[in-house]
């Protein structure tokens, strides 16, 4: 039985130190770190497999985080798995530190894909899930995609070739919060609906509240039952979750809190 409590006072923590890294950095983008919070901790804490002691093991789980300019939420989301010390997370955007604005699987425990060239992890996922069957290795893939960066076309080439191959160990979630740095994603450019156009990929299709842990386990539970088809997930969250003044608001894609708006963060966060 998963302790719905305990995952949403993780999820407080790993807030405040996404806010606590940009803060610091006095760089950042804590709006869609914020968002996808609560979908890293589910992740993480209550489905895939992985060990932060044997971060290599072939037949772990891999995630990707396809939207890397949210590298907060997974450095933070991987402190409290144990794959960094919390005080590296210090070093986030520092000079000579492996903590960088995107991730760099090279440097970091845990990080199966360098990302922050929107568009390209979906593909990346893709090849992992392949190689899966023809290693005949048995671990899912997940993928976090943002909204706006399924304007990016190479998205769509890699929803081709997850049917194409029946890809039912690739899991793409889609941190859908409407906001991109510059205004609206249907503003900016609209699209449609995702889920018809998923569907008509041939992947099997779930929409759920991102926040709602309920939901976001049946999902995942879901995910495990679906046969020769990939699986996505449009999980509707709210840029800036659990900062009052970040919610909702675009311009909290990249800015940074001043000292006050620190403090109050903190306080909201507790």
């Amino acid at each position: 039985m998963i302790d719905y409590n305990a995952l949403y006072e993780k999820a407080k923590k790993i807030r405040r130190n996404v806010v606590k890294m940009i803060y610091k950095a006095q760089s950042g983008h804590p709006g869609g770190s914020l968002s996808c919070v609560d979908i890293l901790t589910a992740l993480y804490f209550g489905k895939m497999d992985v060990d932060p002691h044997n971060p290599d093991r072939a037949d772990r789980d891999r995630f990707v985080m396809c939207k890397g300019h949210s590298s907060p939420a997974i450095y933070a989301t991987l402190a409290a798995k144990g794959f960094l010390l919390e005080e590296e997370l210090d070093g986030f955007r520092q000079f000579n530190e492996d903590l960088q604005g995107s991730p760099d699987m090279l440097r970091i425990n845990g990080i199966d894909m360098s990302t922050g060239s929107l568009g390209q992890g979906l593909s990346a996922a893709c090849g992992m899930a392949l190689a899966s069957k023809i290693d005949d290795v048995d671990y899912n893939v997940y993928a976090l995609l943002g909204d706006g960066e399924l304007q990016e076309g190479m998205v769509w080439e890699a929803a081709m070739f997850a049917n194409q191959y029946k890809l039912d160990n690739l899991l793409a979630i889609v941190d859908m919060n409407g906001l991109q740095i510059d205004g609206s994603t249907d503003e900016v450019m609209s699209l449609g609906s995702i889920a018809k156009k998923f569907t008509s990929f041939g992947w099997y299709v779930l929409e759920i509240d991102g926040h709602d842990f309920d939901q976001i386990f049946g999902a995942l539970n879901t995910f495990d039952k679906i046969e020769s088809k990939p699986v996505l997930v449009i999980a509707n969250t709210i840029k800036g979750k659990g900062v009052s003044f970040m919610e909702n608001a675009c311009e909290w894609h990249s800015n940074i809190p001043n000292e006050a708006e620190f403090k109050l963060a903190m306080e909201e966060l507790r």
